[in-house]
């Protein structure tokens, strides 16, 4: 089969990753993966953060389960975070950053990294307790978070599981 078709077809989210860094060269990647993702009218009004410390992560994940009474909220002790956002008022921002989270899902797997989709922020953006730690990582106030890609080495190999669906052709 086509190596681009066996990537999609074999990509799986992760939830459990190693306790490993990823290699800043590999970031790169995965960063210019998401940069080269198709945006309305091209106007690529997003911005991406990086988080790989593991302290920022792990408060990050404290202040969301916080928010969304989730004891123990981690973010699967994910190594990494990147975390796209966009103008607020964007009529595109939601499917320009998934566009852009996609090629970075499939960017991260062709170089053995997992991902996961997190998207417990797109409801809780404005919450004073989040909106501060977003300032802290400087994500301008005009934009939102729709979701956000945690990576790391998998703890695991993920389940191959029936990915079809129902189809219909209109001829």
């Amino acid at each position: 089969m086509n190596p681009l078709i066996d990537l999609i077809l074999s990509r799986r989210s992760i939830r459990k990753f190693q306790n490993k860094p990823i290699d800043e060269k590999y970031i790169h990647w995965i960063l210019k993966a998401g940069f080269a993702a198709p945006s309305g009218k091209n106007r690529r009004t997003w911005k991406f953060t990086v988080a790989t410390n593991n302290e920022i992560i792990q408060n990050l994940a404290k202040n969301i389960g916080e928010v969304l009474s989730r004891d123990g909220y981690n973010l699967y002790n994910a190594p990494l975070l990147i975390i796209p956002s966009n103008l607020k008022e964007s009529s595109w921002g939601l499917e320009d950053n998934t566009c852009a989270m996609q090629n970075m899902f499939l960017a991260a797997h062709s170089m053995g990294i997992g991902s996961v989709w997190i998207n417990q922020l797109s409801q809780i953006c404005e919450n004073p307790q989040i909106r501060s730690i977003l300032d802290s990582f400087e994500i301008p106030s005009t934009h939102t978070v729709h979701g956000f890609v945690a990576l790391g080495y998998p703890l695991e190999e993920p389940k191959c599981i029936d990915r079809s669906g129902p189809v219909h052709f209109v001829r």
